[in-house]
């Protein structure tokens, strides 16, 4: 599975426009909850610090760059026990980040486009890997801001996530040991335009704004309050399988 141009300036962008968020939290803000449940804003950023450091590993060709099977029985609980393992002050925190963050970029800007690596417990080409790093820093940065009253307007670069949402609907109907339905989408994007996804002669069909349906996807929206319309035998369901998945 491939991505949409561009995606690595993309990802890139978005991280820009998370750290100039971050350069302006007071140390209060930084130890305030966010939205991701149990987790300070310290928490989050050290969290999006610590998945970064292991692209380049993951590009290096480690076959398990996080190493989350020794840290939990799924990867929520991994990701949670790494953060806990690791506090440290804010600043460091996000010095950490930076840090990471460029190297990422870095990795990915030099790897083969074309050569799957291992993350986490799927297989996945350079472009797919930064489109979900893309995916996860928008999601948190939701997290960060809301409970701090911070605009974070969305952008073109949703293009990427909704791409991916849709393209690993069959994944998550996979998991269910279901299988995946034919399944349009016609999404409106934050300047108007239109995306479109799947074949328009499908008999369901997903339609609305881009940026709740990347929500949906990164489970900080339910369905029912996304405003999404649903049309077709299969849709509704398809909207409440729909997961922004770092997988094929």
């Amino acid at each position: 599975m491939n991505s949409r141009p561009g995606v690595i300036d993309d990802l890139a962008a978005e991280q820009d426009q998370l750290e100039s968020v971050l350069a302006r939290l007071t140390p209060a803000d930084w130890l305030s909850p966010s939205a991701a449940a149990g987790w300070t804003v310290a928490d989050v950023v050290l969290h999006l610090a610590q998945t970064e450091e292991a692209v380049p590993v993951a590009l290096s060709g480690a076959p398990d760059a996080i190493g989350w099977r020794d840290l939990g029985d799924n990867v929520d609980d991994a990701m949670n026990a790494l953060v806990r393992a690791e506090p440290a002050a804010p600043a460091e925190v996000f010095a950490r980040w930076r840090a990471a963050r460029r190297a990422s970029v870095a990795a990915l800007r030099t790897a083969d486009p074309k050569q799957p690596v291992q993350w986490v417990a799927s297989s996945l080409k350079p472009p797919t890997l930064a489109t979900t790093r893309l995916a996860e820093h928008w999601a948190h940065a939701l997290d960060i801001t809301g409970p701090l009253g911070i605009g974070y307007p969305d952008s073109m670069r949703l293009r990427h996530i909704a791409w991916l949402g849709f393209h690993t609907l069959p994944y998550a109907y996979r998991l269910a040991g279901q299988p995946a339905p034919d399944l349009f989408c016609e999404l409106t994007a934050p300047d108007g335009a239109t995306w479109r996804f799947g074949d328009p002669v499908a008999e369901s069909a997903i339609t609305g704004p881009a940026g709740a349906f990347c929500r949906v996807g990164a489970l900080r929206l339910a369905p029912a309050d996304s405003g999404l319309t649903t049309r077709g035998p299969h849709a509704e369901a398809a909207l409440h399988a729909l997961r922004n998945y770092a997988a094929t």
